[in-house]
């Protein structure tokens, strides 16, 4: 599952603001700051599992262990960073 640092934290590896990921996600701008918010607000599995694809399609790589959570962009892969 993605969560909100890993949301935000993807987007600035790309440059991409809120308005960029939503529309590559094809989600709406309200429902990506909802997963993004820090507030505990409800969210659409469907919604996180769009989000997380957009991303990973450009190269985000998210990363969990049991010491935290990450993300990391692939060095060939910014070819579809705009």
């Amino acid at each position: 599952m993605i969560t909100a640092r890993q949301s935000r934290a993807a987007r600035a590896l790309l440059g991409w603001n809120q308005e960029t990921l939503a529309d590559k996600a094809q989600v709406s701008l309200t429902a990506l700051r909802r997963l993004e918010s820090e507030n505990g607000l409800r969210v659409y599995e469907s919604t996180r599992d769009q989000v997380r694809r957009a991303l990973e399609g450009n190269g985000i790589v998210f990363m969990t262990t049991d010491k935290g959570e990450g993300v990391m962009v692939m060095r060939n892969a910014t070819t579809n960073v705009r």
